[in-house]
């Protein structure tokens, strides 16, 4: 059995059943115990900020985490029983790729795009530009236009897409091009003295995809779109990834392979010795 495991996983439609599949019964249950094994330490990595986490917690009575990686990867927190302690060097990382602007900046430099309609501020924050943006629209012309005018003034960014099911909406970030969730997580990586070989990070959506086709080793939960399974099993066999990308199917322990089944299952692929944990 492995002596530590660290277990990085996003939450809405994740862990989070809060899509249009069913959940199994108990499947929350089963992640709890595997989770709360002192071998293991659970990092939530999420596009939801600090106060939102708190709710999906509350909510989903989800198990406390260890570390929080929020705002699409642009804060990290370590969780303790009584207070949440932001990472003053993750920032410091990721600021650099700015040049010393802010997203206020950022925001001018795309005040003339119509299709780009401002999140609510709740939804920003200094290092994180987050638009809604039409489903129909050519995602790909704006995305290259938004990279030219960025790289005219030398700022080091990447654009995040991501679709919004529940209410029908596009969900486009601007991001330090470190501030990613695959560099959040592989900093945290380092930092806990975790690698390749005792980490799994769990997802479903667009803005997990840089995740799911790294060298991390990385589970897409069953419940997600077509789209982004063509996507993330497209970029495994681009990048050579493939031993590290698994696909849940369901039938684990009697489950569908949905959110936290679909998270527990793809753990025990890559350490089949965890089903003793969790029987």
């Amino acid at each position: 059995m492995p002596k530590r495991l660290l277990i990085c996983t996003d939450l809405d439609r994740t862990l989070l059943p809060n899509g249009s599949h069913p959940e199994s019964p108990r499947a929350r249950e089963t992640f709890a115990r595997l989770v709360m094994r002192p071998e293991v330490m659970v990092a939530y990595v999420s596009g939801r900020h600090r106060a939102l986490v708190e709710d999906a917690i509350r909510e989903y009575q989800l198990p406390m985490p260890d570390w929080v990686i929020g705002d699409v990867g642009t804060t990290i927190y370590r969780v303790s029983t009584d207070e949440w302690l932001h990472s003053d060097e993750w920032e410091q990382y990721i600021a650099s790729d700015w040049q010393s602007l802010s997203a206020n900046d950022i925001q001018l430099m795309f005040s003339d795009l119509p299709s780009l309609r401002l999140q609510e501020e709740s939804k920003q924050n200094h290092y994180k530009l987050s638009y809604y943006l039409p489903l129909q629209y050519d995602n790909d012309s704006l995305q290259q236009e938004m990279n030219h005018r960025l790289t005219n003034l030398d700022v080091a960014a990447s654009l995040i897409y991501s679709i919004d099911e529940a209410e029908s909406v596009g969900l486009l970030d601007v991001l330090p091009a470190r501030a990613s969730k695959l560099h959040a997580v592989e900093f945290l990586m380092q930092r806990q003295g975790f690698d390749f070989t005792n980490t799994v990070f769990a997802g479903d959506s667009g803005n997990d995809l840089l995740v799911l086709a790294s060298r991390v080793p990385s589970v897409l939960v069953a419940n997600s779109s077509r789209g982004v399974v063509e996507k993330a099993q497209t970029l495994a066999r681009e990048q050579g990834t493939t031993a590290a990308f698994y696909l849940a199917k369901g039938d684990f322990l009697g489950m569908n392979g949905n959110y936290s089944a679909g998270i527990v299952e793809g753990v025990a692929h890559y350490h089949p010795e965890i089903k003793a944990w969790i029987k």
